[in-house]
């Protein structure tokens, strides 16, 4: 979604930095204005664009998180400067230290030059960090330090590096019970949750799908060559559709709608495809979770479960956790127990 919405952010960031946050309230760009919901997190966003607040931002997976955070730097005072965004878990835990906070020549097997990481790559700008329930419990003490002392030290060397970075931090964890399970550091999540934006999944905003959807068409058909329209037929369906991929799901279902041939993209919302197995799996997998499953004591009915689920989040481990209903770690263990493994991969 990046790409998608770098290019909003330019057009509409002067007038969002101008407006007071009444004029931010009619604010129009795919993702602020057209909902209640949305139009809350636009006021937000005018109200802390000139400070240096940290922001925790909230919510599923597919909202828009990213926006919000690349919306937050581009009304800012910083917005000529770096925004660096770090995705806490897609690095190995090994790497992370070093990736945040660089390290010296000679640090580790390897390191045969200084390299600067990725604070010291925002100082002046922002630095999102996105998934950061993700972060091991030892380097978020040392972030902890960093967003108190706004200085730290790089792998392998003695002296401080000092810095002036903007943090947003993004989660779809429960941070809360992540706290009592002694898996987050309350101390952190108070320090990074000075400003939290929660931002609701798009079935509890469906006043926004139509704009979505035509913002997304007229992108990809751009970029396509493609001349592709919405009938109301479809855009009714679209609007019915129950998104638990939100934003992120309409965006795909959009351009394989411009890509193939008619609207044969939208079938698979009605019977037989992706959103109505996702639909089903909610409802029936997701509804009395993995261990009632198990309890009716037929693995292959498990085996089935997770596949199913599994291959509706397209193998998103974190959401088919969260629809099962249990742990990450529980999930991990359930999909090698069971050998499963994307289409491809077995």
């Amino acid at each position: 979604m990046d790409q998608i919405y770098a290019e909003e952010n330019r057009c509409h960031a002067d007038r969002l930095r101008a407006a007071s946050w009444e004029e931010s309230l009619s604010f129009k760009s795919p993702l602020l204005g057209e909902s209640p919901q949305m139009r809350a997190i636009a006021r937000t966003i005018v109200e802390i664009a000139d400070t240096d607040a940290t922001v925790l931002i909230r919510g599923e997976c597919g909202v828009g998180k990213d926006f919000v955070a690349r919306t937050i730097h581009a009304v800012s005072a910083r917005r000529d400067n770096p925004f660096v965004k770090v995705n806490c878990a897609a690095i190995p835990a090994g790497l992370l230290e070093s990736e945040l906070f660089g390290h010296e020549r000679g640090a580790f097997t390897g390191a045969h030059c200084r390299r600067p990481g990725q604070f010291e790559q925002a100082d002046k700008g922002t630095i999102f960090l996105d998934e950061i329930a993700e972060l091991p419990l030892a380097l978020q003490a040392k972030l902890l330090h960093v967003l108190q002392d706004l200085r730290f030290r790089r792998v392998g060397s003695c002296g401080f590096v000092d810095v002036d970075t903007r943090v947003i931090a993004a989660t779809n964890q429960d941070l809360e019970q992540a706290m009592a399970r002694a898996e987050f550091r309350a101390d952190l999540y108070y320090r990074l949750n000075v400003v939290e934006i929660w931002v609701p999944p798009l079935r509890e905003r469906p006043e926004e799908i139509p704009a979505l959807a035509s913002a997304f068409l007229a992108r990809f058909n751009a970029y396509y060559g493609r001349q592709k329209q919405i009938s109301p037929a479809a855009m009714t369906r679209l609007v019915e559709h129950p998104w638990s991929g939100n934003v992120r799901e309409l965006e795909n279902v959009i351009r394989r709608l411009v890509v193939l041939d008619g609207e044969q993209a939208l079938e698979t919302l009605s019977a037989g495809g992706h959103g109505h197995s996702l639909k089903a799996a909610s409802r029936s997998a997701g509804a009395e979770g993995l261990r009632e499953v198990a309890r009716r004591g037929a693995r292959e009915a498990e085996r089935k479960a997770l596949q199913e689920v599994l291959e509706c989040v397209h193998w998103n481990r974190a959401d088919a956790a969260r629809i099962l209903k249990v742990s990450y770690k529980t999930l991990l263990n359930k999909v090698a127990e069971c050998r499963l493994a994307p289409t491809g991969r077995r």
